[in-house]
Formats: C-alpha cells, sequence, structure tokens
C-alpha cells in the first residue's frame, strides 16, 4: 500500500462559475482572477511538500487541458464526479483510495495557502492508532481540510453545506459511528469582501508567500476595491 496522498480539489477559475460571492464588489472577470491566482498559490505551496502523493480534482471535464499544465509541479489529475459538494468529496476520496494510499487527506483551493506543518500534522495525526479522520475547522463552521485514514464516507451525506454547523454536524456523524477524530488549527475561506481584506492584510504584513494573489489584491485596492 502506498502511504500519502493530497488532493486539492478546485473548479476551473472560469468568469461567472469561481467566487461568485463577491460579485459585486469584484465583477466577474475580477472574481474568476482570483480564484486563478488563490489556486496558483495553492498549489505553489503545496508542491513544496513532498510527504504525499499529489492530486487535482477539478471540473469541468472539458478544462482538463488547464490543469495537466500543473503536471509539471507533480500533481496528477482527475474529474470530480457526484452531484453535491459532499457526493464530490466522496467520490474524490473514493478514487485515491482505490489507487491504493492509505491516508489520503483533502483541501479546497479558495483558501489561504496552507503551512507546511498544516499537512505534516495531518498525517501525524491518521498515525495514531486511535485516530481514523482529521478536520481542519474554518471560522465559518465548515472545515477547509479533511483527512481519513481509511473510507468514513458518510460524513459527506445528509449535510447542508451552506451553513454554519458543517463541522457540527460532520462531528455528530463521527460520534454515531464511533470514529476518532482529531482538530487542526482554525483557518479561513475566501466567500465575502471582509474577508479578501483580511486575507490582503495577511499577505502584507505576514509574509504568506503568496504574490499571485498579493499582486491581484494590490491591484484591487488601486481601484478602492479592497
Amino acid at each position: 500500500m502506498q502511504k500519502n496522498a493530497l488532493i486539492i480539489m478546485t473548479k476551473a477559475p472560469e468568469p461567472g462559475q469561481v467566487k461568485t460571492r463577491l460579485v459585486p464588489p469584484l465583477t466577474f472577470v475580477e472574481a474568476a482572477d482570483l480564484a486563478q491566482a488563490l489556486l496558483a498559490d495553492q498549489l505553489e505551496r503545496v508542491a513544496q511538500f513532498g510527504g504525499a502523493q499529489l492530486f487535482i480534482a477539478f471540473t469541468p471535464d472539458e478544462a482538463r487541458g488547464y490543469f495537466e499544465n500543473f503536471a509539471a509541479l507533480g500533481f496528477s489529475c482527475f474529474t470530480q464526479k457526484g452531484g453535491d459538494l459532499g457526493a464530490r468529496m466522496s467520490s474524490a476520496f473514493k478514487q485515491v483510495f482505490e489507487f491504493g494510499f492509505g491516508n489520503v487527506v483533502l483541501i479546497g483551493s479558495d483558501l489561504p495557502a496552507l503551512p507546511l506543518t498544516t499537512f505534516e500534522r495531518a498525517y501525524a495525526s491518521l498515525e495514531k492508532p486511535d485516530r481514523d479522520l482529521v478536520f481542519g475547522p474554518s471560522e465559518d463552521g465548515g472545515y477547509y481540510l479533511v483527512g481519513m485514514g481509511r473510507p468514513i464516507f458518510d460524513i459527506f451525506q445528509d449535510i447542508a453545506w451552506s451553513r454554519n454547523d458543517v463541522l457540527a454536524r460532520s462531528v455528530e456523524k463521527l460520534a454515531e459511528l464511533g470514529v476518532n477524530y482529531e482538530l487542526l488549527n482554525y483557518s479561513y475561506d475566501i466567500d465575502t469582501l471582509d474577508d479578501l481584506k483580511r486575507l490582503q492584510s495577511d499577505c502584507e504584513h505576514h509574509h504568506l508567500g503568496m504574490n499571485n494573489t498579493l499582486t491581484l489584491l494590490r491591484q484591487l485596492k488601486q481601484r478602492g476595491i479592497v
């Protein structure tokens, strides 16, 4: 059995399809540019992590050529399958487990680039004999990372993904299943103008290394948007 796999789940950065909650004040083109910058920064950061085989689970299928360009960074690509977010995450985990990996971690692309120590902690957690699952909790009540040492797909069923109790509901399911879990450090998603302003401040003052995103945020600031 191969050891660790890391999946980045993402959409092609097409205007009108990504970061639409930020429109307005952003235009659809600016929102797509933001998604593209966040994706590029996340992939560049993840590519520095040597502790796992790297995958991109993308949508739509027509964007395969775009995502295969990241093969040079060490990523293999496959298409997302399923209806809602839960079904697509379940399918991504299932596919990678079937590749023969033992520990599988999944993140999204529209969040601050994660420290490599976050992934180290996630896989270390899954190595513990009493830990089957790990979450990276988001401040909005969801989670930015989920990792499993074995298939536990029930946590993706019957969840209202747009609500602020996604993590709480998931933890309830784990209690019903008798599954032990661990929480990593909190982070945040980029969904609102306040999130965007916070990200700009973090990029400027904490040196996150998100050069693509920082360049775009500075342009948006010049236009009076953030």
